[in-house]
């Protein structure tokens, strides 16, 4: 059959050639033996040239090119035809061959009539195409099963009933998650271990409140068997008593405006607005020397008046006592412990005993909103004497990871986390954070071995202990692995406390984020209303500040990952959080629990598929410069003060012009990029991770202050702090400092044009013109 081909071919160009090729072989400079030149006759036809040019063959036709153009083609095209059908008869043959002796070495049987009769399919013609997104979200949805996620939460209630951080419970939970993930056959499972300090309640001596009375006797003792404050400072306060709403600062400027001495008091506090912590340092930077805390009818209306709550008074996250540093295997570091931790003691207490309290007191009456309980007085003569004598214990804190790996990029990570340990059964608290986390893992774990997903980055699932002491587990982790998570992480989604209610669903995220939810609630309907989660474009307004209190405060904050946490709830807060009547009986009168369980099931999956699934990163890093054009909006009314000081906006300005130029361009880049090139694409997304990681301030110490966010941290170093300098320039207030204030406006103006040179990528993109 070839043969016949070449013979119709030599006939269709029988001919003289239509080019000649030339071989110089004569040795070139470089070292190379040969050079290779064609051009072709058509070219000297067409310019007209008959004379040999440089001892060149010129070829002279016999006959014109148009004849023979159409009979060429047919002959290449019958030609490849013919050589295709060679080769593919010949690879079937290979195949067959191979089948005959795989089945011949595997003992195997003669092939049934069924499969003699399916054609064999080429490699090429059997390429799977991408799963589209619309498949993906049924597919999501078909995974997720709601009666598993709600069956999950009453088993581990039931056999977890107390599981308190580092106790031999919350280690057995950890390692059923553990046994959970293996049987998942995930990509790798792996514990680590944290030795920490944690306060706890004494077996000794307890706790309580005693009312003193004229002379300084005893009146009446008040012993504290339940709750307390973790971190409190172990000591006896005596003062008067002196009552100061939620204990935030505007509550206090309040006293002080009514000349209420707070200095060397014992305050009293109602719970909510504030976490314990934050009231607790107000109350001591305003020298009071003892807090006690309450649960208020007016916010826990349907807490029993006995119930006495658990927290800490710690401001910071981790543990305390290893500030900046991870705590693993016992690492001995000198002696240190955390600025945040309090120099006075704080007890909760039961509103049984808060009334009480508050009958004996006397004085100037309370503000309107400030009156909750009874007929409220700010202050009295009555002394009362806190005596708080807690533990400090060495507990081992086991946190659990499991890993789903991507394909492209699997040092890219999505991870994804929840509390495991509480204080008393902590159901809403931990466990439906934990039973969300086991349900998505098995359900992305299935949509990748089973379901064909093939991620580009990989999904880190994991399971914190000391949570209930402010995110230590997770805290020391990323203590751990400073260095390298801002690199890798991509963001931080937090499970805690996901479902706590059904008529609300709220926000607390980075910005890089936002558009990332907007569309998830675009795609999931509320469970009770039917409805897209998603309501109006003023929805952002409305997001939460991520609090101290989030787990996902420290991946933003600290190590600067963006971090999202959300919430089905009520307009109150949930109400048995952080007491021993949160359980499963509680948590089930929320209606239609486990549809919104299931609901944030499929929120996170589909966050986690945007992120991995993508060429470019679902980060949308322009809405930052909105975020700095309302903070330089908020400068503007102090340009005349700025003025007296010899100082301008200029510097300011221009930094912030540069972001949003380094967005831009980022911008353009990626629209002029192939970003299917893995190189190109990696070093587009680089430089969009870089966007929150260089928004930690780089000129404060991550030990001395761990929250180096200049938008979300805390510290001099925060943008807020800056404005709230510049008010008290503006209102004369001594308090203001200069010195510190020139250092705070120039710190913040050159971390934002270090955010705008790392955004701007390669050092030759740079552009500075201050």
């Amino acid at each position: 059959m070839m043969d016949h081909a070449r013979s119709a071919i030599s006939n269709l160009f029988s001919g003289e050639p239509l080019s000649y090729t030339r071989f110089s072989l004569a040795r070139q400079m470089d070292g190379d033996s040969s050079h290779v030149e064609m051009k072709l006759a058509a070219e000297d036809e067409d310019s007209g040239e008959s004379n040999v040019e440089n001892n060149r063959p010129h070829v002279i036709r016999k006959k014109p090119i148009g004849g023979n153009i159409c009979f060429g083609i047919i002959a290449v095209s019958i030609f490849f035809l013919i050589g295709f059908m060679v080769g593919y008869l010949g690879y079937c043959k290979q195949l067959e061959t191979n089948n005959k002796c795989s089945d011949a070495s595997s003992g195997g049987t003669e092939q049934t009539q069924e499969e003699d009769d399916s054609p064999e399919e080429l490699p090429f013609l059997n390429s799977e195409p991408e799963l589209s997104w619309n498949d993906l979200k049924k597919m999501v949805s078909n995974r997720l099963d709601a009666e598993n996620l709600i069956d999950t939460v009453s088993t581990l209630s039931k056999k977890y009933a107390s599981h308190e951080a580092g106790s031999k419970e919350d280690e057995m939970l950890g390692y059923f998650i553990y046994q959970q993930w293996r049987d998942l056959k995930m990509g790798k499972v792996w514990k680590d271990k944290h030795y920490v300090k944690l306060q706890v309640k004494g077996s000794g001596s307890q706790n309580s409140v005693t009312i003193l009375d004229e002379s300084g006797s005893i009146s009446d003792t008040q012993p504290i068997s339940d709750g307390y404050v973790a971190y409190s400072e172990n000591s006896t306060a005596n003062g008067a008593l002196v009552y100061a709403n939620y204990g935030s600062k505007d509550d206090f400027k309040h006293l002080m405006s009514k000349n209420i001495a707070i200095n060397g008091s014992v305050v009293l506090l109602r719970a909510g607005k504030l976490s314990f912590a934050e009231k607790v340092a107000n109350a001591e930077a305003y020298k009071a020397v003892g807090v006690l805390i309450y649960l208020a009818r007016f916010d826990f209306d349907i807490i029993e008046a006995d119930i006495v709550p658990f927290g800490h008074a710690h401001l910071g996250t981790g543990d305390p006592f290893t500030p900046g540093f991870p705590s693993f295997n016992h690492t001995q570091f000198p002696p240190s412990q955390s600025s945040g931790l309090p120099n006075i003691p704080v007890q909760t207490i039961s509103r049984t005993l808060a009334l009480k309290l508050l009958r004996e007191m006397h004085g100037e009456p309370c503000p309107p909103s400030w009156i909750v309980d009874s007929d409220c007085k700010i202050s009295s003569d009555m002394n009362v004497r806190l005596t708080v004598n807690n533990v400090l214990e060495e507990r081992k804190l086991l946190n659990v990871f499991g890993v789903v790996k991507g394909i492209d990029e699997p040092d890219r990570y999505v991870v994804i986390g929840a509390q495991r340990d509480a204080w008393g059964p902590g159901t809403a608290k931990s466990l439906v954070g934990t039973s969300l986390l086991l349900e998505v893992a098995r359900a992305y774990s299935d949509l990748v071995s089973k379901d064909g997903y093939k991620p580009r980055r990989s999904v880190v699932f994991a399971s914190w202990s000391g949570g209930e002491f402010g995110s230590v587990g997770a805290t020391e982790w990323l203590e751990g692995y400073l260095s390298t998570l801002h690199l890798k992480a991509v963001a931080y989604i937090n499970l805690d406390t996901a479902v706590v209610g059904s008529n609300n669903f709220k926000v607390s995220a980075s910005p890089l984020l936002y558009t990332l939810m907007e569309r998830i609630m675009k795609e999931v309907n509320h469970p009770v209303t039917g409805k897209p989660l998603f309501r109006d474009t003023n929805w952002i307004s409305e997001v939460e500040p991520l609090s101290l209190e989030n787990a996902a405060y420290p991946f933003l904050a600290y190590s600067g990952i963006p971090s999202v946490s959300f919430r089905f709830c009520e307009n109150k807060p949930y109400p048995y959080l952080g007491t021993k009547l949160d359980t499963y009986d509680k948590l089930k009168n929320i209606p239609q629990l486990k549809e919104l369980m299931k609901a944030a099931a499929e929120v996170t999956v589909q966050m986690v598929i945007r992120l991995t699934r993508d060429h470019e990163l679902y980060l949308d890093y322009e809405r930052y410069n909105e975020e700095l054009f309302n903070f330089v909006r908020k400068l503007l009314p102090y340009k005349s003060e700025l003025k007296s000081l010899n100082l301008n906006y200029q510097w300011m300005f221009s930094a912030r012009g540069d972001f949003s130029r380094a967005t831009h361009d980022l911008t353009n880049d990626l629209y002029r990029s192939d970003t299917a090139n893995k190189l190109v694409n990696r070093e587009i997304n680089d430089r969009i991770m870089k966007v929150e990681y260089s928004l930690l301030s780089p000129y404060v110490s991550p030990r001395e202050t761990p929250f180096r966010h200049i938008f979300w941290g805390s510290g001099s170093h925060t943008l807020s702090a800056l404005l709230n300098h510049l008010q008290l320039l503006k209102n004369k207030d001594n308090n203001f400092n200069e010195t510190l204030f020139r250092n705070q406006l120039a710190l913040a103006t050159w971390t934002i044009q270090g955010a705008a040179n790392s955004l701007a990528g390669n050092i030759w993109d740079i552009d500075n013109e201050f």
